[in-house]
């Protein structure tokens, strides 16, 4: 199971956000390569970048960073705010390994099916961030009204393989992963599930690793709070806790 540090970029800082909301936000660096650096020096081979600016729909710059970050010893998934094609093209040309669509994916799904074509299902995922077990589109702010495993299960006859799960409810408050919907979503979709979302221990990790269906795990707010070291959480994802 990889690890994926979180780098989540508002106004080219590095932050975290309790429940997606830009008002409950604590910044952790003002510089994102070096803390992608700091994470590369403690294992990580991947890096899961969310460009929150664009999620937002706010004027940003995160490409650059983008292309600072990629330039390193590390793979970067990139999510938040790629809204169509050219958007998603123009994250690989910076150096994303995989581009992670959320509201794309949910209001133009065709457009997801165009991707994979032009890029591949190893370069394109997509995001079924979810509150109430209903999936979430615009930067959390909207409620559709299809499950993640209703589009999970759709993109997989299309040819998807990635999909990250985030329970906005458990964002940035280190109240534990919602374990049970992660499994269940790998499970029920053979999508390879990347975990997000509250993610606060070793154990949590262990769990979804002894899952044998979860193929990640994001982890931001545990991290930079020193809840958990990156070492032990890459070792639990081995089962070496």
């Amino acid at each position: 199971m990889i690890i994926y540090p979180a780098i989540d970029l508002h106004d080219g800082k590095v932050v975290r956000l309790r429940e997606g909301d830009l008002r409950q936000e604590t910044v952790f660096s003002n510089n994102p390569a070096a803390t992608a650096q700091a994470w590369i020096d403690q294992g990580a081979e991947w890096i899961h970048m969310v460009n929150l600016d664009g999620a937002f729909a706010a004027a940003n710059d995160n490409m650059r960073v983008l292309e600072a970050v990629a330039k390193l010893d590390v793979s970067v998934q990139f999510a938040g705010g790629v809204r169509d094609l050219q958007a998603l093209g123009e994250a690989l040309d910076a150096g994303a390994a995989r581009v992670m669509l959320g509201t794309l994916a949910v209001k133009q799904p065709e457009e997801v099916v165009e991707a994979l074509g032009r890029f591949g299902a190893e370069a394109v995922g997509v995001a079924l961030d979810a509150r109430d077990g209903k999936v979430t589109t615009h930067g959390w702010t909207a409620l559709s009204t299809a499950s993640p495993v209703e589009i999970g299960s759709w993109f997989v006859t299309q040819g998807v393989r990635h999909a990250l799960y985030t329970d906005v409810k458990r964002d940035g408050m280190l109240s534990g992963a919602n374990i049970e919907d992660t499994v269940a979503l790998a499970r029920e979709t053979g999508l390879r599930v990347i975990a997000s979302g509250g993610i606060s221990s070793a154990g949590e990790i262990e769990r979804l690793a002894a899952s044998g269906v979860v193929a990640g795990a994001i982890i931001g707010m545990a991290l930079y709070q020193k809840r958990i070291s990156l070492g032990d959480a890459l070792r639990a994802a081995k089962g070496d806790g």
